[in-house]
């Protein structure tokens, strides 16, 4: 099958960096999504694995559609018979840009009232009750081509489950984990983030340092499916053979307000990583270290959550402090314009990233690296 792997703007490069990790070799990257051939049990192992892919979309088909006539014959002549039953709760979703088909929830109905008369036509059936497995339907419009997918994950794969605790500008944990892998963060090295909020960074760190898969604790939409093969399993105890045992971690994770710091311990305990991350309430101007060759990987405020005079302020304490600390490293997200500016000279690395559909830059800092032995 031809799989997608839709992706925030800005980490498909972390995406395909992930896959090639994970055997698939280099994989294009076009329009926000990841493409790649694979079967149910590659689908699982991405569902389980990924930490920055949004979701593993099948693309069941791709044809030209500028009007709706063309959209439903297109729609109809898919296999949908193979995936789904006269049980499947239909759920529609899409996207049109630059085609002459705008109106997608119009679309959605045409592409949806297709499904059902071919699932009647093929299943032998009248009426399709809806009360059964979901399946979530996608009809992409660009340029007046038609994408048709079936999402394999059911909800994203950023809701790992363990962040159930509600704080303020919440960082998606798809978005962090982009943020870790295109550090130099490795096993090993000493970890901080200093404005840690709800804990999502340094759990992500811990995550990664560990080789823990991210999702092999929660549940996907395809295994609900009549055709999907029993791969999850296998999946799951291919992430418990590779997952790193026997290391210890130096993850610091702090923020000013303490209900911050307690909701971050908290969700560190539900991903299985409380142990290897020391939290403190604490001023990140106060941080010092005696470890050299660290990582600071943060999401500071911005917004109006301060004023720009404020914010201007703390950066530049930010960039003081990190400055004190020659031999580390420093990435940070923010919506701030004049973050970069503030913090005190051109960051060696930069790259716009989306939080909550906010345009923020992602800069690194890079400290003096470690002799080599």
């Amino acid at each position: 099958m031809r799989l997608l792997i839709p992706c925030a703007a800005g980490v498909e490069a972390s995406v395909k960096r992930q896959l090639k990790d994970l055997g698939y070799g280099e994989c294009p990257a076009l329009n926000g999504r990841i493409a790649l051939e694979g079967d149910f049990y590659d689908i699982a192992r991405l569902n389980v694995f990924l930490r920055s892919g949004e979701r593993v979309l099948i693309e069941l088909g791709n044809f030209p559609a500028s009007a709706f006539d063309e959209l439903y014959d297109g729609v109809y002549a898919l296999p949908w018979e193979e995936f789904l039953s006269a049980h499947s709760l239909i759920r529609m979703d899409g996207k049109s840009f630059k085609s002459a088909l705008g109106a997608i929830k119009a679309a959605g109905g045409v592409a949806k009232k297709a499904i059902v008369s071919r699932l009647k036509e093929k299943l032998h059936t009248r009426t399709l009750d809806e009360k059964g497995e979901r399946a979530i339907v996608g009809v992409s419009l660009f340029e007046n081509n038609a994408s048709v997918t079936l999402d394999t994950s059911g909800e994203g794969l950023h809701k790992r489950g363990y962040r159930n605790l509600s704080y303020e500008a919440p960082l998606k944990e798809t978005v962090a984990a982009a943020m870790v892998e295109s550090s130099v963060f490795r096993a090993g090295k000493p970890f901080a983030d200093l404005f840690c909020g709800s804990g999502t960074i340094p759990i992500e760190a811990a995550l990664y340092a560990l080789n823990i898969a991210p999702n092999a604790r929660r549940e996907f939409d395809f295994t609900k499916w009549k055709c999907a093969p029993d791969v999850l399993s296998r999946a799951r105890e291919e992430a418990g053979d590779v997952r790193k045992k026997g290391i210890k971690l130096s993850l610091l994770a702090s923020d000013l307000s303490e209900k911050a710091v307690s909701i971050a311990r908290y969700h560190a305990k539900r991903a299985g990583v409380e142990e290897h991350i020391r939290f403190s309430c604490a001023d990140m101007r106060t941080f010092s270290a005696e470890e050299k060759y660290g990582v600071l990987i943060s999401n500071p405020p911005y917004g109006e959550r301060l004023k720009e005079e404020d914010l201007a302020a703390l950066y530049r304490d930010f960039g003081k402090l990190y400055r004190s600390l020659p031999d580390w490293s420093c990435y940070f997200l923010s919506g701030f314009e004049g973050a970069e500016r503030a913090f005190g000279g051109r960051a060696d690395k930069r790259r716009k990233l989306y939080n909550a559909n906010i345009p923020c830059g992602f800069y690194g800092y890079l400290g003096a690296p470690p002799p080599r032995s």
